[in-house]
């Protein structure tokens, strides 16, 4: 990834709100959003996440560790650190931690990470009788996937609706996709894959995976044609699945459809964005085409956020968010009717490159940047 100096909008943007499924009347507008700074002094904040009701912050560093911020205070002692494990640099590194739904009762949590042979590794962990340090001596592996580059791992972990894992997986790496795992369920890589990580040690295949059964794919895969899906997440609201994913040379592109829509295939190599990508084969028959799609140089690496369900930003419940590495711009739209709507950008300053978002466990919202900050949006007023 590549960026350059960030440039925003000069002036306040009024946006008619929206009722909390993001469809019905109108709520009280919000004139702008601020900025406001939570920590900094991190290392390539990549996720932030909070378990279940918990009122703590946690904060993945790229280079291995898992940071709490607790009441505005970074605590010094890392929450977890697996430096040692983990290879960093450029697109490799410790990328997200998922928590248990049940974390308060088990303990267990999940990450993913690139090792030292730079090839992803899912492994459980469990936090140690000091609520704010977990054992690092508890690790599990649950999943190793190879990787052939050293670029497009994907990263992100995160449970859905139905209590699955839900992982992204990047198609190896390189350029256009030259061992052609887009379009190829009998791998890991160019993927969602969802896993059931309940009911089995160290996971099990959910009956209703779209692959089960059959002798040319993965059991695990529950979705095709992603380039490197950085970022996805859930709306609460509605159940659906928000995915961006990066893309080559041309197009960034934003998907979302219902959870449970499987088999989906994206489109990669097939498609990037809303043009075709490989000229040869360029049937778009069985594809889901993107919701919203920008071209570049209005960006690089498009940076995949929320559907915003908290309370500061209440006009804007129902609004998803997202950014990009090199635009660095903070932009919203609204999905209604199937389409892409209400698409806005926001004036909250220079806060450096947008690596991710996060949201806490009352649904605010919180955006990381490259500068090492942790700021949390909140209304401008």
């Amino acid at each position: 990834m590549q960026g350059y100096v960030l440039c925003f909008l000069s002036v306040a943007v009024v946006v008619s709100g929206c009722s909390s499924d993001g469809t019905g009347p109108p709520l009280e507008p919000i004139d702008g959003i601020r900025a406001v700074p939570v920590a900094s002094g991190l290392q390539a904040p990549v996720h932030l996440t909070a378990p279940t009701g918990d009122e703590r912050l946690f904060v993945v560093e790229q280079a291995g560790r898992i940071r709490i911020i607790r009441n505005g205070t970074l605590l010094p002692t890392p929450f977890l650190d697996i430096t040692d494990r983990v290879s960093f640099g450029g697109e490799q590194g410790l990328f997200s931690v998922a928590f248990d739904p049940d974390f308060a009762s088990t303990g267990h949590f999940w990450v993913d990470y690139t090792d030292d042979a730079g090839d992803t590794r899912i492994e459980r962990y469990t936090v140690s009788s000091d609520p704010d340090v977990a054992d690092p001596a508890s690790a599990l592996l649950v999943l190793a996937v190879d990787q052939p580059f050293s670029n497009h791992n994907g990263g992100q972990l995160a449970f859905g609706p139905d209590g699955m894992l839900y992982i992204g997986m990047g198609d190896g790496g390189s350029g256009g996709d030259p061992l052609g795992h887009g379009q190829n369920p009998s791998t890991l890589l160019g993927a969602l894959l969802r896993i059931d990580v309940k009911s089995a040690v160290p996971y099990g295949i959910p009956a209703d995976n779209p692959y089960i059964g059959s002798t040319s794919a993965r059991p695990e895969v529950w979705a095709i044609g992603l380039r490197n899906p950085w970022r996805f997440s859930f709306d609460p609201a509605t159940d659906r699945l928000y995915i961006a994913d990066v893309g080559q040379g041309d197009w960034e592109e934003i998907n979302a459809v219902p959870d449970d829509a499987a088999p989906l295939n994206y489109g990669w190599n097939i498609m990037e964005g809303p043009e075709c990508f490989n000229a040869a084969s360029c049937s778009q028959t069985g594809l889901t085409t993107p919701i919203h799609s920008y071209p570049h140089p209005d960006g690089c690496s498009v940076t995949g956020g929320f559907v915003y369900r908290g309370e500061r930003l209440g006009g804007l419940q129902g609004h998803y968010f997202y950014s990009d590495y090199c635009g660095g711009w903070l932009r919203s739209l609204r999905l209604a009717g199937g389409a892409a709507t209400d698409h806005r950008e926001w004036a909250v300053g220079d806060i450096g490159q947008v690596l991710s978002f996060g949201v806490d466990a009352d649904g605010e919202l919180y955006v990381l940047s490259g500068n090492g900050s942790v700021y949390r949006l909140d209304p401008s007023d």
